[in-house]
């Protein structure tokens, strides 16, 4: 009895010290890591680097994985660019299982682990900011280790009871049964690195044949992605197709590794012998995953093929999904919150384009209220939620450029009312051509960005208030001289000052935008 709780109690000490060490992992290079993600994932083979670089560094695929779909439903990331980062978290999973196998079995760093535990309590409780996060890292590390040792220590005698007899036979039918157990214990443990270490823990100590270990750990491949599955539960479409696709790909990587298995099993208990089982079964972990990126990486634009028809997508413009679960990141909530807002600027931007353009077509701009409206009362209240510490200068200037950005929004909107403008504009001749310039500015069809924008707005304000200011003061002598009316001359200038105040708002979202880009990098 007392071996089965130390042996649960080592279980449950190496999942708080994931836990501990993830987060802080993650807290600790979070902009880093959301950068590499946005910007190096332009291809498929980049964003399996980048996959692979940033598993490796938090410590965790699900991770990996639900940040990934959260980016997607946001509109970070495309989904092709997504699939490419999904690759990448397989292979870089396989990390904890060589840090358990070559470092916690062979140097054996339990003892030690307890000394540097409560150094690291000691800056944990005793200090601020990066040196508490370092202490949390290292603390994270230290239950690991702590918690393999009494694993270890709890499963020495599970050999007496856990014997080739009792386990599925070395065929198919055995391996399969072995993979349904390693799936069903990754998904109560919710970790894939925990139940690895459970298993090099019973086959180090000579409780569980080689083969069948292998066969567990395919299960528990599969068993990661059930988190990402989750994580899409009323989520948009562009999230499900992500974890559709790492289902999906988790699944065609079992099939290429059981084959694989039988192919090998002779060199695999050769490698065995000389190397240590444990090693063995890492690097079939880590081989294994390596072939299925391999097969997958060529095909992947008809792998996003196959799952955007068996999961169809809304469209370009559909609004991009502000996941709550991203709110734990306050860098990854300040991305999704900015790529929403782009989003109802893109959209707020075209319907003015097509209302002082030629067309001179305003039912687009009277539709705005109220898809888009909701569309920025869900980002208040989303961005609302964005809790920013104290010592990250750098997104709390983001998110205060970001409101900012809302805010001229919400004004375009309000001005949206008095559409009727657009057509006293159009009719005139003098106002005409700003007005279409303005408009060619902000055609989707040329696709500028927002910072861009504002720029041109930028250099053609002072021009445009000449030519307004001259208008204005000829229709006013105008009207003394009986040319206009008062009810025109009126419009007119009303006109030009509705045009003008849509130019300094539209000006002042592309000038926040160059201090989002720059805070966020």
């Amino acid at each position: 009895m007392s071996e089965t709780l130390t042996a649960l109690g080592g279980i449950g000490l190496f999942l708080l010290g994931m836990k501990i060490m993830t987060e802080a992992l993650r807290e600790a290079a979070g902009s880093n890591l959301r950068r590499l993600l946005a910007r190096f994932t332009t291809t498929p083979l980049r964003g399996v680097a980048s996959g692979a670089l940033t598993t490796a560094v938090i410590q965790s695929s699900s991770a990996t994985t639900v940040m990934t779909v959260g980016f997607v439903g946001a509109g970070l990331l495309s989904f092709p660019q997504a699939l490419g980062v999904i690759y990448g978290a397989n292979i870089g999973t396989t990390v904890t299982g060589w840090i358990v196998s070559l470092v916690g079995f062979k140097l054996k760093l339990g003892t030690l682990a307890m000394g540097l535990l409560f150094l690291a309590s000691l800056a944990l409780l005793l200090s601020h900011g990066r040196l508490a996060r370092i202490g949390r890292i290292v603390a994270g590390f230290c239950l690991l280790f702590i918690g393999l040792d009494m694993m270890q220590e709890g499963m020495s005698s599970a050999a007496a009871w856990i014997t080739p007899e009792r386990t599925p036979g070395p065929g198919l039918g055995g391996m399969l049964t072995m993979a349904a157990l390693g799936f069903a214990i990754t998904v109560v443990m919710q970790s894939s690195s925990a139940a690895i270490a459970v298993v090099l823990v019973l086959l180090s100590g000579g409780a569980l044949p080689l083969i069948q270990a292998a066969a567990a750990v395919i299960g528990m491949n599969l068993g990661t992605t059930v988190t990402a599955l989750i994580a899409t539960i009323g989520g948009s479409r562009a999230m499900q197709q992500t974890s559709l696709a790492n289902l999906l790909f988790n699944l065609g990587t079992m099939v290429l590794a059981f084959p694989m298995l039988l192919l090998i099993t002779g060199p695999l208990e050769t490698l065995a012998a000389r190397s240590g089982v444990d090693t063995a079964l890492v690097l079939f972990h880590t081989a294994f995953n390596l072939l299925g990126t391999l097969v997958f990486l060529p095909l992947t634009d008809r792998f996003a093929t196959l799952v955007s028809s068996l999961r169809p997508d809304l469209g370009a413009r559909a609004l991009p999904e502000l996941d709550r679960r991203l709110l734990t990141d306050e860098g990854a909530a300040i991305q999704a919150a900015h790529g929403a807002m782009t989003w109802a600027a893109r959209e707020i931007f075209a319907a003015y384009a097509l209302a002082l353009g030629p067309q001179g077509d305003v039912r687009r701009l009277s539709s705005l209220t109220p898809r888009v409206t909701l569309a920025l009362e869900d980002l208040k209240d989303f961005m609302a939620r964005i809790s920013v510490p104290h010592d990250k200068p750098a997104e709390a200037a983001a998110y205060a450029a970001l409101m900012h950005q809302v805010d001229h929004l919400v004004r375009l909107i309000e001005q949206a009312e008095h559409r009727g403008f657009a057509r006293v504009l159009k009719h005139d001749l003098v106002t005409r051509r700003p007005a279409r310039w303005f408009a060619a500015c902000l055609s989707p069809t040329r696709t500028l960005e927002l910072a861009a924008i504002g720029a041109h707005m930028a250099r053609m304000t002072a021009p445009v208030s000449h030519r307004f200011t001259r208008h204005r003061r000829g229709l006013l002598l105008g009207e003394h001289a009986g040319l206009y009316s008062v009810q025109e001359t009126f419009q007119a200038t009303d006109a030009m000052r509705w045009l003008n105040r849509i130019m300094h708002n539209v000006q002042r979202v592309g000038e926040y935008e160059y201090e989002v880009q720059f805070r966020l990098g």
